[in-house]
């Protein structure tokens, strides 16, 4: 049985480690709400962005278009986008879109085709290295929230290898934030472009100017950063949940392990006790005989 001192010693160590979880919860939770309020505030532009892509793609529908991101050729390699967080201590986030990444590469190997990948994060740069993939480029230390600035690099290097013909399609893998407690990893095809899901037709007759090639070529570029930056803080968003709900859970684990300690601790120091009594019951009868 571990003596009092040990057991003290491991209470301390227990509540600074609690301490640090509870911290680690509480700036995980307000960075979280800063994601969100980002995913919210950028919703309109995308949403009318969107719908001019779809009036801008109906209008150019029946002429042919000489626009490079939007040629539709023989797939033969496939850029691959992995975003995961340059940290841990959250859950099964980075464990779960590195597997779908992994089941994704292997379903491009088996037609044939050969990956070539982007890597976000310090967590999946450090996985791949070892795997003797194709690796284009990797991004780390990006902002908690990101901002515009990282979508516009990521597109910039995306659409200069497709421009480029080192890859004839880009597919982005990501974790879509459903809730605090639920995240889905999430595939997201960004070259070549195809008009979003949607109604065909646009609602209303718009006048182009300038003429709708200029404007789609001017929209694309911003199409896809905004595609990009969806995901990347829905990713953030993601990883920020579920660090949130990791350090609750350990806090709680905390308080288990703190309680049965003290439970211990306690019969401990009780069995010392009785021990000392006993043993002073037994000198006192001895000297009395």
């Amino acid at each position: 049985m571990p003596s009092t001192r040990e057991i003290r010693n491991r209470i301390k160590s227990l509540k600074g480690t609690q301490q640090i979880t509870k911290a680690m919860k509480m700036v995980a939770a307000a960075k979280v709400r800063r994601a969100q309020d980002r995913v919210m505030a950028t919703r309109p532009y995308a949403q009318k962005l969107k719908e001019m892509f779809q009036h801008v793609a109906h209008k150019l529908a029946e002429q042919d278009v000489n626009e490079p991101l939007l040629e539709q050729r023989e797939v033969k390699n496939v850029g691959i986008v992995i975003v995961t967080s340059d940290k841990g201590l959250c859950g099964g986030y980075n464990s779960n879109i590195i597997r779908f990444a992994a089941q994704k590469m292997e379903e491009v190997l088996a037609q044939g085709q050969t990956p070539h990948v982007w890597i976000v994060g310090n967590k999946g740069i450090n996985f791949f290295r070892q795997e003797g993939l194709s690796i284009l480029a990797r991004y780390s230390a990006l902002p908690a929230v990101p901002s515009y600035a990282e979508a516009e690099m990521l597109t910039e290097a995306m659409s200069q290898a497709f421009l480029d013909r080192k890859v004839d399609k880009v597919v982005l893998l990501y974790t879509r934030f459903v809730s605090m407690l639920q995240y889905t990893p999430t595939e997201l095809v960004l070259l070549p472009v195809a008009p979003p899901e949607g109604e065909a037709a646009p609602k209303a007759e718009y006048i182009f100017e300038p003429d709708p090639v200029t404007l789609l070529r001017s929209i694309l570029p911003r199409y896809i950063s905004r595609q990009i930056l969806r995901a990347l803080l829905e990713s953030a968003a993601s990883q920020l949940a579920a660090q949130m709900t990791a350090m609750d859970a350990a806090t709680k684990n905390a308080d288990d392990l703190l309680t049965n300690l003290n439970i211990v601790y306690n019969k401990v120091r009780q069995a010392h006790i009785t021990t000392e009594i006993l043993e002073v019951v037994g000198g006192a009868e001895a000297l009395n005989q």
